[in-house]
């Protein structure tokens, strides 16, 4: 085992997917690579964008996301493990499947949440998703929300 993907969304239950992340890490040599699928840019899903101040509040949520991922990889650093924080921006399953085949990942670890019926009927579920369209071992972690 040689490259570990994290998806993260950098809410509940990040710690936690990390913390699975390193103990595979640190036991097979291998390296972490910490993703993070943004949401698109209201321009590219075909939305008018609106004022100025919607696009500037835009850029400094993608600034903040950039530097917590930075801050995981450089904890996980600091540990003796190789890692890299990635930040992609589009659709999450399309993302991350090109990701996957991209860094020739070993083991993605991802986090399940859990969530209503009506909740899964307008944003699905991306977890199976997923899964659906890769052929690597997953670690699905369940998160407490």
């Amino acid at each position: 085992m040689k490259n570990i993907l994290v998806a993260v969304d950098l809410k509940e239950g990040t710690e936690e997917l990390l913390k699975f992340a390193k103990q595979f890490a640190q036991q097979y040599l291998a390296k972490v690579w910490i993703i993070h699928v943004a949401a698109p840019d209201p321009d590219f899903v075909g939305y008018a964008v609106g004022p100025q101040y919607i696009r500037d509040m835009r850029a400094t949520e993608l600034k903040e996301e950039h530097h917590t991922l930075k801050s995981y990889a450089d904890d996980l650093m600091f540990n003796g493990i190789a890692a890299e924080s990635v930040m992609l921006n589009g659709a999450t399953v399309e993302m991350l499947t090109a990701e996957i085949a991209k860094l020739h990942a070993d083991l993605l670890i991802v986090g399940h949440h859990r969530h209503g019926i009506l909740h899964r009927a307008f944003f699905g579920r991306t977890d199976v998703a997923i899964i659906e369209h890769i052929d690597i071992p997953t670690l699905v972690v369940p998160i407490k929300n």
